[in-house]
C-alpha cells in the first residue's frame, strides 16, 4: 500500500460501470471495454486509483470487478486497482482473496479490496443469502478474509460457511498484506469496526454536506487509538459523484440529465422524493456532495473536503452511460492533468507554511 504523508492526497476514479441495454443504449460488453480504456487513460494522466463497485443488476456491468481490473493490469504501470465495493457478505472470502491476489500478481502489487456490506441487495437472493443475516454475514466473512491474508495456512470456523482446517489459499499476494479497505455509507458501527481493526476506511458521500462526516472520522480515529493503532498511519478516503468539463456551466448542463435519471430510478425503488435541478444545483455548491464543475472549482471542493475530513484519498465517482464516452474520458483527463496538480500544489504550499 502507498505510504502517505500528512501532505499527500491520492486522487482517483470510482465507477459502477453504468450501462443501458434495456433502453437501447450502451451494452454491458461495450461498457466493459470502455472501462479498460478508462483505466489506461487514468494511469497515463497520473491518477492514483481506479475502483469498480460490484453490482448485480441490469443497469450496471460490474458484477466481476477483479476480472475487469485484471484486463488492464498488464497494460498499466502505476495506478492502483481496487473494488468499490466488493459485497463481501454474499461472496466467499476464499475466492475474493484468490481473485484479488491474482490481480495483485498480474499488476505487480497494485491490487486492493474495498469490502462492504453493499447498499444494493441483489446479490443476496442471487447467491442464496438471507438478508436477516446482513450484519452477521459481513462480520464473519471479514474475519475470514483477514485471516486468509494474514497467513498461508488457514484454520477457521463460522456459522455461514464450511470450516477450514489448516488449508492453504493460493496464490499469495505480492503485497504483504494485501490491502483491505472498509467501505461505508455513513454507518457509525462500520467506522468503529474499521478503527478497531486498524483498516483504512472509505466513506461514500453522495448527499448532504460532506463536513457532516467529521464525527464519523472522529469515531474511526478514537476506536483505532483505543485498539492500539497508530492514528497517524490511518488512511481515510471518500467516494463522491462528479463530472468535470471546461466550464462549470457546461459540466452542470451535461451531467444533470444523467444524474436525475439515475437518482430517480433508484429513488423509485427506495421511496425517495423526485430529484430536481434545484436539488442538483444545491449539491454542487461549494459545501455540497457533488463535484461538478471546471477543474479549478472541483479542485477547490476537494481541498475543502480534505481540510474538513483529513483525507488521504479522494475518489470521483463517474457514471455517464447516457453521455458520449468522450465526455467521461475528458473528465478523467481533466482530473489527472488539471485538478490533481492544483490540489497537490496547494497541499505542498500548506506544508511549507506549516
Amino acid at each position: 500500500m502507498t505510504n502517505l504523508t500528512t501532505s499527500s492526497l491520492e486522487i482517483g476514479i470510482s465507477t459502477f460501470l453504468e450501462a443501458a441495454p434495456r433502453a437501447g443504449g450502451i451494452t454491458h460488453a461495450e461498457r466493459l471495454r470502455q472501462a479498460v480504456q478508462e483505466i489506461n487513460l487514468a494511469d497515463q494522466v497520473g491518477l492514483d486509483v481506479y475502483a469498480i463497485g460490484e453490482h448485480h443488476r441490469a443497469d450496471y456491468a460490474s458484477s466481476a470487478p477483479a476480472v475487469i481490473l485484471a484486463a488492464a493490469a498488464t497494460t498499466t504501470k502505476r495506478i492502483r486497482l481496487s473494488s468499490a465495493v466488493t459485497v463481501l457478505s454474499s461472496d466467499d472470502p476464499v475466492r475474493v482473496y484468490q481473485a484479488f491476489s491474482t490481480l495483485d500478481g498480474l499488476s505487480n502489487g497494485r491490487a486492493e479490496i474495498m469490502a462492504g456490506r453493499g447498499s444494493f441487495i441483489e446479490s443476496f437472493p442471487l447467491f442464496g443469502y438471507d438478508l436477516n443475516h446482513y450484519d452477521e454475514l459481513f462480520e464473519e466473512k471479514l474475519e475470514l478474509l483477514l485471516a486468509i491474508r494474514e497467513t498461508e495456512k488457514v484454520t477457521w470456523r463460522g456459522g455461514h460457511r464450511p470450516a477450514i482446517n489448516n488449508l492453504g489459499v493460493y496464490p499469495r499476494s505480492v503485497q504483504e498484506p494485501l490491502p483491505v479497505w472498509i467501505g461505508t455509507g455513513g454507518n457509525p458501527e462500520s467506522a468503529i469496526r474499521a478503527g478497531i481493526l486498524g483498516l483504512p476506511v472509505v466513506f461514500a458521500i453522495i448527499g448532504g454536506m460532506p463536513e457532516r462526516f467529521a464525527p464519523l472520522v472522529k469515531l474511526y480515529k478514537e476506536a483505532a487509538a483505543k485498539a492500539g493503532h497508530d492514528v497517524s498511519k490511518l488512511q481515510i478516503a471518500t467516494h463522491s459523484h462528479g463530472f468535470i468539463s471546461d466550464t462549470t456551466e457546461k459540466a452542470a448542463d451535461l451531467f444533470y440529465p444523467s444524474t436525475a435519471a439515475q437518482m430517480n430510478t433508484i429513488g423509485r425503488e427506495r421511496g425517495w422524493a423526485p430529484y430536481t435541478r434545484e436539488s442538483f444545483d444545491d449539491a454542487r455548491s461549494l459545501r455540497g456532495a457533488l463535484y461538478v464543475g471546471d477543474p479549478e472549482y472541483v479542485a477547490e471542493k476537494i481541498i475543502l473536503l480534505r481540510k474538513n475530513l483529513g483525507l488521504t484519498r479522494f475518489l470521483l465517482h463517474v457514471d455517464v452511460s447516457t453521455l458520449p464516452h468522450s465526455e467521461l474520458l475528458r473528465t478523467i483527463e481533466l482530473l489527472g492533468t488539471k485538478v490533481a496538480p492544483i490540489v497537490r500544489k496547494e497541499l505542498a504550499r500548506e506544508t511549507v507554511q506549516g
